[in-house]
Parts: structure tokens; C-alpha cells; sequence
């Protein structure tokens, strides 16, 4: 009986043995806690992270919309000032513009601004800055604040119109082209006399016409 006891507590956990495994368990549910208690915490940063993300979005999207509205006002009120200083341009321009192509053996006793051509029945529709005219020739004369490439195309192209218009109506006037710009690049004026166009730009008080590189085109 004895010796039974005796090596049933042999085989028995000590005190020892069980304090130890107590203080693990309870140390392993303190890691647990703080784990639980960080989560949580990186939990609720996260979502304030995330609400004030959302705010600073909402606040550039207002911005944005801001800027925008900014810019196409900035955009109207230029495109005006652009548009009035034009027509100042023009208004320089058109009274000596006839005395000034005479140098180029051209004579146009006629002048006329803001010409519109309203064809709804073949569909052409364009407008001519000024038009310088005889009974022979006409020049087309396109002006601009700032003269790029782009208005060099859309002026031949609108003496395109423009002799088509005329042939509908039996005008075999034979028809020149000239641009005027406050503002050009070298590159531009090059292109435009290699269009066979007249170039006609400022010069001191008054302006200087520069003639095509070679013959000029006649449509």
C-alpha cells in the first residue's frame, strides 16, 4: 500500500512544476491582452487615418473645383481682353494696310472689316478680318493678337471658302493672302511666306509688311 502511494507522488506534477506552468499561462494571456489591445489601437488609428484621408480628399476635391472655376473665369476675361485688343489691332492696321501693299505694286482703293460670309445653302461660313479689294484682286487679311501656325492654316483655308464662294457667284477674281500678328516666332513668320502669304507685323509706331518668299499664291 505504501509503496503504491509512494509512486503515485513520484508521478504526480510538484508544486513547483505547476506554479511555473500557472505563471506561463498567465504571462501568455497578458501578451494576448496587449496583442488584443494594440490591434485595437492600430484598429482605431487606422480608421482615423482614414477618416482624415477622406476629409483632406472631400477638401482637394473642393479645391479642384476651385481652381477650375478660377481658371475659366482667368480664361473669359483673357479670351475678351485677347478679342478687344484684336479688334484695336485691326482698327490700326486696316486704314494703311491699301497704302502699304502699294509698295508691292498692289492697289486697293476698297478696305473692308469684319466681313461675314453666310452661305447656309453650300454650307460656307467664315469671317475676313479685312479685306482689301479692285476689280481684279482681293487680299484676305487675317489679323491676330498672337500669330501661330494654326491660324496660318485656318486662313488658307478660309481663302479656300472663300473662292469657292466666289465661284458659285461667278467672281473670277483671283484672291491673296495676308496675316498680321503683334506676336510671332520667327518659325511662324517663315511658315506663312512659305504659304506664299504676306506677313505684316509692327514696327516702331507704325507696321512693315514682309512679302512671301517666293511669287505670291493666288487662289
Amino acid at each position: 500500500m505504501r509503496a503504491t502511494r509512494t509512486a503515485r507522488m513520484k508521478g504526480a506534477p510538484n508544486f513547483r512544476t505547476v506554479w511555473a506552468s500557472l505563471q506561463e499561462t498567465a504571462r501568455r494571456q497578458e501578451e494576448t491582452d496587449r496583442i488584443i489591445k494594440e490591434t485595437d489601437r492600430i484598429i482605431k488609428e487606422t480608421d482615423r487615418i482614414m477618416k482624415e484621408t477622406a476629409r483632406k480628399q472631400e477638401e482637394t476635391a473642393l479645391q479642384m473645383k476651385e481652381t477650375d472655376r478660377q481658371i475659366k473665369e482667368y480664361n473669359k476675361r483673357f479670351g475678351d481682353f485677347t478679342n478687344r485688343f484684336g479688334e484695336v489691332v485691326e482698327y490700326m492696321i486696316a486704314p494703311n494696310l491699301c497704302e502699304k501693299f502699294q509698295a508691292f505694286g498692289l492697289s486697293f482703293p476698297k478696305s473692308t472689316s469684319g466681313t461675314r460670309i453666310r452661305d447656309y445653302e453650300n454650307d460656307l461660313h467664315f469671317e475676313i478680318d479685312i479685306m482689301l479689294e479692285n476689280d481684279e484682286k482681293a487680299m484676305l487679311v487675317e489679323v491676330k493678337t498672337k500669330l501661330a501656325a494654326e491660324n496660318v492654316k485656318n486662313h488658307i483655308s478660309r481663302i479656300e471658302k472663300m473662292r469657292r464662294y466666289s465661284d458659285l457667284r461667278s467672281d473670277k477674281r483671283v484672291f491673296l493672302g495676308a496675316v498680321a500678328g503683334v506676336v510671332m516666332t520667327p518659325e511662324t513668320k517663315m511658315y506663312a511666306q512659305e504659304q506664299g502669304l504676306f506677313v505684316v507685323e509692327p514696327s516702331g509706331e507704325s507696321f512693315t509688311i514682309t512679302p512671301p518668299n517666293d511669287k505670291p499664291k493666288e487662289w
